[in-house]
Order: structure tokens, then C-alpha cells, then sequence
């Protein structure tokens, strides 16, 4: 099984050309594991994905320059040579710059881009395949820094991951990269350098919750720390007026100019700083997004028109805007809240985004399913969403179905270490819902990732799973994690084209 060695000496060196070799591919992959798609022709030389037992790898048939950049064994077969090169990164940088395809661009000038993000660096095939037929442009490569941390992976890592899928899947279609929930300077600078080609940058260490409840008395101080001019300008804009928009207006009170002065006012000052000297002086174009929903309460509509306007006068080209929605929007659920009261204010945030020309985002979109239908309805097809989390729980899905006594020294381990991981996420998950798992037979464990609660807690201790070790310093998970994932490669694949295409159809595409 998946002997591409075969298929090198019984096609590939008699042929020599991809569309060819392809059909063959197709029809013997079971047998070969060679990624049908991936065969592209380099001048005289043929270039494929391949997989085996052991893991995947790039494979060269044939002589060009192009390909001496790439690192690996080599050998000859019926006198021509073969280099078998693994999927590192410096390999992936020599095949984007062959493959142009496979280097990310900017999403600017599509109406519907999604977010996909991808943990493992294993999941982009099958978003690929999720999206491949639809109007609509995947940000494949997206990461937080936190993300990074709780992985132990890195950008380059991540935009590696996403192109070797690209190539693997012949997806000529255009991705992004996008650096998500980027807080300081050096976290964006970082991200720039990389080569990401989008910027979310939050904001929550820079707006003022308290002062969103404080009294009128209690904000004349801070209010007072902005300059003169600012708080004039603040006035003279926003004070005592009427913002009438497309289907909707809404009244801004001089109490309200000033409360919003304080919440968000150095929120303002920190996007100037960063989108000024590090994103317009990027010598490439920047998807750029502010991200003003890690906060405590809900952004109002007032508030939206206040930081977009402020923003806009000052020069930012924003992509997209993530307001604070009501309601809840917790990692890996359906949506908490009063769905008329979603779809009101939701209305009106996409008429202010429409009024300033930019994209509303929803964060934490994975598995949102009462609202996508209003999403999709609302904006007329015009959003960014964001998914991550998903993806990884239908990975455990898979390691569930496939692997169940490695299912239950993961969940066990999550459960002891849920307190850990709730410093980093917050989820209303409750163990006492969670049924016993000596209580749950080995083909029943799959359904807990169809629980609330039990996949919650799986969803944010993925970090803990993934980079736990014994006292010798072996992962007591990672290996044979990644191991069942390659094996199940299929399975993983189809569970994300079937989980993610439900987001899609109740989008409406």
C-alpha cells in the first residue's frame, strides 16, 4: 500500500507528463499515494506529493535548475533522478517560489472570506475541499500568538503547513495568511516580516471596560487626559447628533461622545501607532483588520460608528471590523442568546460597516449555526468568519472513532487539567454534564464531540494535549495523535468537508 516508488518506475519515467500521470494517480492512489493533484511539470522534471506509512513527502522526477533548491535523498531510477525531500520549511519556501500558486495573497476585493484556522498544520485539505467549488476566499493560515504558544509551533510553520496543502490539492484558487489577534508592535512586526498577509489586530488591552459602566462624574478625569483638541474634535463630531444610515439611525448623546472617548480612545491611539508605522509602510498589500470583541460588554452601535469613523479620518484602510455582538460566543458552541436581539443590532453594525466600506467580521464563528443563516442574509454575502477551534475537535473526532483508548487517556488528562487551560478560554462548560467515560462504551465516545460540554473541554485544553509530557520528556499524546491522524487521513478530510460545508450551506452558499 501507498508504494509511490512503484508508480515513479511504472509511470512516471516512461511518461513524464502530469496530466497523464494524473488519471493514473487517481485511479491507482490507494495503491500508489501519490496526491493526484499535486503532479506538476517543471520544464523536463515532474513534481508530486507522495505519501507512505511513515509520513509525506515531495518527490522530484527529472533534472530543471529550479529544483536544486530543494533538500532530501536522492536516487536514480531508470537513469533519472529522484530526490524524496521532506516537508520542512525550507523545502516549502524553494516550492512557492516555483509554484506561485502556493504563496498567500491578499483577500481584498472578495465578499466572503473565511477563516480556517488549522492547529494541527493537518486540516487545510480539508477546508480546501469544503471550499473548493464556492465563491469564497479561504484564509488558510490562521494563528494567534496564544495559538503559537499553546502548539509550540511558529508563523512560518503555519504558512508552510497551509502551502504544502495548497500544492497537495492543485488549489490555484488563492489563500491567506492571517495574524490573528496580534496585540503589540513586536507581535505585528513579526507577523509582517513572514510574510502574513492579513493583521487582526486586538485592541482589548486598550479599552477601558470600567469606564463603559462609570458615572458622568466619575469619567470628567479620564476624559480629561486626552488632549483638548481630541476632546473637541470628539464633541463637535459625535455630541448631541443623529447618525442616519441605511435602514437604521441612531442617536449619540454628549454623554455618550464622552464615554465612548474614554473606552475606546486609547484603543484609537494604539491602531493609529501600529496601522501607520508597520502596516502602510509594508511593502506589499495588508489586509487589516481591528478586533474590538475581547471585551466584557457589548460594542454598541454608537461605539461601532465612533472607532470606524475615527479610524477612517486618520487614514486606516480597514478591511474588517470585529464588534463585540450580544449575546454569547463561546469556543466551540452554538450561539448563547436572544436571536432577535442578534439580528437588530447585527443589522445595524452591518449598515455602519457598509457605510465606511469594510467587511464585518464575527470571531469565534466555528459552530455558530443559529446565526449563520443571519450572517450570510444581512450582509448580502459580504463578511469575514472566523473558525478554528472545530477543526481540531473533529480531529479528536476521528482519534474517537479509530484510536478509543487513546480518546480516553486524552479526555482524562483534559479533565484534570481543565482549570489550567480555562486561564486562557472562557467556556461555560460544567464536568457534572459530562458522563463518566467507564459509564460510555468504546463506539459511544465519538458523540461526546456532539456534547456541549465535553467538547468544550476538549476544545481548550488542545494546547495541554498536544505539547504534554512524561517525566523523560516523551509527548504522552502528540505522536501517536498525529500518527492516527495520518492513517485516518481520508476520514479527517471528509469529517472537515462535512462539519465545515454545514457552516457554508446555512450561510447560504
Amino acid at each position: 500500500m501507498n508504494d509511490w516508488k512503484r508508480f515513479v518506475r511504472n509511470f512516471v519515467v516512461r511518461v513524464m507528463k502530469a496530466d497523464e500521470l494524473k488519471g493514473e494517480a487517481e485511479k491507482g492512489f490507494e495503491e500508489y499515494g501519490v496526491y493526484p493533484r499535486s503532479i506538476q511539470n517543471i520544464g523536463n522534471a515532474v513534481v508530486m506529493m507522495a505519501r507512505d506509512a511513515a509520513g509525506k513527502y515531495l518527490v522530484t522526477v527529472g533534472d530543471d535548475p529550479a529544483l536544486n533548491g530543494f533538500q532530501g535523498s536522492e536516487c536514480f531510477m531508470n537513469n533519472k533522478r529522484v530526490q524524496v525531500c521532506p516537508l520542512t520549511n525550507e523545502n516549502c519556501r524553494c516550492l512557492r517560489e516555483i509554484f506561485p500558486f502556493t504563496n498567500p495573497r491578499p483577500h481584498q476585493g472578495h465578499k466572503i472570506t473565511i477563516g480556517l484556522g488549522d492547529r494541527l498544520g493537518l486540516a487545510s485539505p480539508g477546508h480546501i475541499e469544503a471550499i473548493r467549488e464556492l465563491d469564497v476566499f479561504p484564509v488558510l493560515a490562521q494563528q494567534s500568538i496564544r495559538e503559537l504558544n499553546l502548539t509550540g509551533r511558529t508563523y512560518d510553520d503555519v504558512i508552510s503547513a497551509a502551502a504544502w496543502a495548497v500544492f497537495q490539492e492543485g488549489y490555484t484558487k488563492g489563500y491567506g495568511t492571517d495574524g490573528d489577534h496580534l496585540k503589540t508592535a513586536e507581535e505585528v512586526k513579526m507577523a509582517l516580516d513572514i510574510g502574513m498577509t492579513m493583521i487582526t489586530l486586538d485592541c482589548s488591552e486598550h479599552i477601558d471596560n470600567i469606564a463603559a459602566s462609570q458615572s458622568s462624574a466619575e469619567l470628567t478625569a479620564k476624559y480629561a487626559q486626552f488632549s483638548a483638541q481630541e476632546r473637541q474634535r470628539w464633541e463637535e463630531s459625535y455630541a448631541d447628533k443623529v447618525i442616519q444610515l441605511e435602514g437604521c439611525s441612531f442617536s449619540i448623546s454628549k454623554e455618550d461622545a464622552v464615554r465612548m472617548g474614554c473606552v475606546y480612545g486609547k484603543a484609537i491611539h494604539h491602531t493609529l501607532d501600529i496601522y501607520h508605522n508597520l502596516i502602510a509602510k509594508c511593502a506589499r498589500p495588508i489586509d487589516f483588520e481591528m478586533s474590538i470583541d475581547e471585551t466584557l460588554t457589548s460594542t454598541t452601535p454608537a461605539s461601532h460608528y465612533f472607532v470606524a469613523s475615527e479610524l477612517i479620518a486618520a487614514g486606516v484602510n480597514i478591511t474588517s471590523l470585529a464588534p463585540r455582538f450580544c449575546g454569547e460566543f463561546q469556543k466551540g458552541i452554538d450561539y448563547i442568546g436572544e436571536l432577535d436581539q442578534f439580528i437588530g443590532e447585527f443589522s445595524v453594525h452591518v449598515a455602519i460597516a457598509n457605510h465606511f466600506g469594510y467587511k464585518i467580521s464575527v470571531h469565534s464563528g466555528s459552530d455558530k449555526f443559529k446565526v449563520f443563516p443571519i450572517v450570510g442574509e444581512k450582509t448580502g454575502g459580504n463578511y469575514h468568519l472566523k473558525t478554528a477551534g472545530t477543526n481540531w475537535l473533529e480531529a479528536v473526532r476521528v482519534i474517537a472513532a479509530h484510536r478509543p483508548d487513546l480518546y480516553r487517556r486524552m479526555h482524562a488528562f483534559a479533565l484534570e487539567h481543565l482549570d489550567e487551560a480555562k486561564k486562557y478560554y472562557h467556556i461555560g462548560a460544567k464536568q457534572e454534564n459530562i458522563p463518566a467515560l467507564d459509564q460510555i462504551q468504546d463506539a459511544d465516545l465519538a458523540d461526546l464531540m456532539n456534547r456541549d460540554d465535553s467538547r468544550q473541554v476538549i476544545h481548550i485544553t488542545y494546547g495541554l494535549l498536544l505539547q504534554a509530557k512524561d517525566d523523560s520528556g516523551k509527548p504522552l499524546f502528540a505522536d501517536e495523535f498525529f500518527a492516527v491522524l495520518h492513517t485516518f487521513e481520508k476520514e479527517y478530510m471528509d469529517g472537515l468537508k462535512k462539519h465545515i460545508g454545514r457552516h457554508l450551506q446555512l450561510l447560504g452558499l
